[in-house]
């Protein structure tokens, strides 16, 4: 099982922002006319918020995050 010790919910919650630091850039770069792949583009940036968003919510309910 894992252990939520403040180390490893520290480490969860950096990367649930780098995520959404990733998803953001990822949604700037779906607007680009010259790239391709516009509904791809959005869809990772979907899930990658989707994944962030369940990390910080393991971070701050079963970590000791805050």
């Amino acid at each position: 099982m894992l252990a939520l010790t403040q180390h490893t919910t520290k480490i969860l919650s950096e990367v649930g922002f780098l995520l959404i630091v990733f998803a953001g850039v990822w949604l700037v770069a779906s607007e680009i006319p010259s790239l391709k792949l516009h509904k791809t583009r959005v869809i990772v940036a979907g899930v990658a918020l989707a994944l962030a968003g369940i990390l910080l919510i393991v971070a701050t309910h079963w970590g000791r995050l805050g």
